[in-house]
């Protein structure tokens, strides 16, 4: 059996709310949801990546709200049991990257100080896209 291969094909912002009149401290706070979806007759794996930050345990109102979705393409793989282990936190380390990126541009285009999220290990999000995970 050949070893699965995965790359990267494409990434886009699908939805972008940035809402600084709820930024209100220095102390930011992050929530993170994952899901993906298996598309076997392209052996195409899209990850949805949602970032919210807030303060003060505001989650309801946060001032970023950030939902990315990065298409991934994988070579020996034919269906959603066959995608090996390793794919499911390297795909959400792969992408954090370009949402954090994106999150400073933005805000710093918007005219005021940058909001820079901190490097992060993200691995704890490992199980949760593995069981948000579905295949059509």
């Amino acid at each position: 059996m050949q070893k699965a291969a995965f790359s990267i094909v494409t990434y886009r912002f699908d939805k972008v709310n940035i809402c600084l009149s709820n930024h209100k401290s220095n102390e930011i706070l992050l929530d993170f949801d994952t899901k993906g979806l298996y598309i076997k007759d392209e052996s195409i794996y899209e990850l949805t990546f949602t970032v919210k930050a807030f303060n003060d345990n505001n989650i309801d109102n946060p001032f970023v709200n950030v939902e990315c979705i990065g298409l991934f393409k994988f070579e020996n793989v034919k269906s959603l049991e066959e995608i090996p282990d390793f794919f499911y936190k390297n795909c959400i380390a792969i992408l954090f990257p370009f949402v954090r990126a994106y999150i400073s541009i933005i805000t710093i285009q918007a005219n005021v100080p940058g909001i820079m999220l901190p490097t992060l290990n993200l691995s704890s999000l490992e199980t949760v896209l593995r069981e948000n995970t579905t295949s059509r």
